[in-house]
């Protein structure tokens, strides 16, 4: 499935340009992680947003989302450092989670090399890379490392100890809409592997008790997506918590429209829809 995925890659002459891209590899406390630096414009400085590709936990890499991080990094103007974190079956939670959280250190650790400006840190993420960014940013907050500045959540899987009762959107679109219900449970199988509990709110954010505190959320879902009614409560208990929170249902849009569809220019606003939550926010 990786290397079927992969092949729809175009070359790089065909993608968007930018100022810069350049593969490197962030040396953290959780191993070596290869990471891919965008880099918008000519200036000295940059705010940066750590974008974590998704995948299902399992599949996405640095080049199925390019991209995503091109287009981030051109409708933003941030500085986009893109995680190649470890996937399931070979390496389950918290692996992945660990790299993420280490890189967004080292990020920040590393601002001067990178051309951080020391504003902007924002964490973003589709799909399971939305249920990265979600729990590094609630750990981070746990650990008392206050730089992040915000959280874009692309269509999210936030709660992986769900059951169909729960969300009607898992009943809605169970079918139909590409990524079906059927499916969710094994695939995040390979994610539990290690025994991790479904419960446990760095697995599934939305049953983190207390959200208080943590970084101002954009959501964006999408209508024929069995995730779709998890982020957009997730959005509300944020609100609830004191946090700003928006929540943007895309109207028409199934599962992964960012990655697959963002050529559709109703699609592709989303970038514009991320650069507007960062300059007010």
């Amino acid at each position: 499935m990786r290397a079927a995925e992969e092949a729809h890659v175009p070359p790089v002459e065909d993608r968007l340009p930018l100022h810069a891209v350049e593969d490197l590899t962030a040396h953290t406390a959780s191993g070596d992680v290869p990471v891919r630096v965008y880099t918008p414009t000519a200036a000295d400085r940059h705010g940066l947003l750590l974008y974590f590709h998704g995948g299902a936990f399992f599949l996405g890499s640095l080049e199925t989302h390019d991209h995503v991080a091109r287009s981030l990094a051109k409708e933003t103007g941030l500085k986009v450092v893109s995680v190649g974190y470890r996937r399931a079956p070979e390496a389950a939670f918290p692996a992945g989670l660990d790299d993420c959280c280490a890189v967004t250190r080292w990020a920040a650790e590393q601002g001067g090399r990178l051309g951080w400006d020391g504003t902007t840190l924002a964490l973003a993420g589709d799909s399971s890379g939305g249920t990265f960014a979600a729990a590094v940013a609630a750990r981070a907050h746990d650990e008392g490392f206050d730089r992040i500045t915000h959280q874009i959540l692309y269509y999210p899987s936030l709660d992986l100890d769900f059951d169909e009762d729960r969300y009607a959107s898992l009943r809605e679109n169970a079918v139909g809409y590409g990524l079906e219900t059927a499916g969710l449970k094994p695939f995040n199988a390979f994610y539990l592997d290690s025994g991790a509990d479904p419960a446990d709110p760095l697995v599934s954010p939305v049953k983190r008790e207390d959200l208080g505190g943590l970084p101002p959320a954009l959501i964006v879902t999408a209508e024929f997506d069995p995730l779709r009614d998890e982020g957009e409560l997730y959005g509300r208990r944020l609100r609830e918590a004191g946090v700003p929170a928006t929540v943007s249902r895309y109207a028409g849009a199934g599962h992964g429209f960012v990655q697959h569809f963002s050529w559709i220019p109703a699609y592709h606003r989303v970038f514009a829809e991320t650069r507007d939550f960062l300059a007010r926010s």
